[in-house]
């Protein structure tokens, strides 16, 4: 799935990007928690998640993920952002519940896991 059909799915607000509506996601992984990011996210996964402060780019930066977006409407810190914008990590806002959107991306097609 492209990142810009997963924007669409999610009825998803871009807070950053870098021309990669294009790029493709390989799989969702759905986690508010650092250690199960670590223990379960595979390079190429978009990461939906709660947290929004820059630890969770760094996580996303070592995984190799390729975007991560944020539920339950919660949007990121600025420093989240800035870093963001240093690493090349889109960055997506959704109003849906982590639940529906793994469920939304899921009967699209994407493989996802959440924990």
């Amino acid at each position: 799935m492209k990142l810009q059909d997963v924007q669409q799915v999610l009825q998803a607000e871009l807070v950053w990007n870098t021309d990669c509506g294009d790029q493709e996601v390989s799989s969702g992984h759905a986690s508010d928690l650092i250690s199960d990011m670590l223990t379960c996210c595979t390079p190429g996964s978009l990461l939906l998640t709660g947290l929004t402060n820059s630890q969770v780019i760094r996580t996303a930066e070592i995984l190799d993920l390729t975007a991560i977006c944020f539920v339950r409407g919660k949007k990121p810190q600025p420093e989240t952002i800035t870093l963001a914008k240093e690493k090349g990590m889109p960055l997506f806002v959704t109003q849906l519940l982590m639940y529906e959107s793994c469920g939304r991306l899921y009967s699209k097609g994407l493989a996802v896991g959440a924990r």
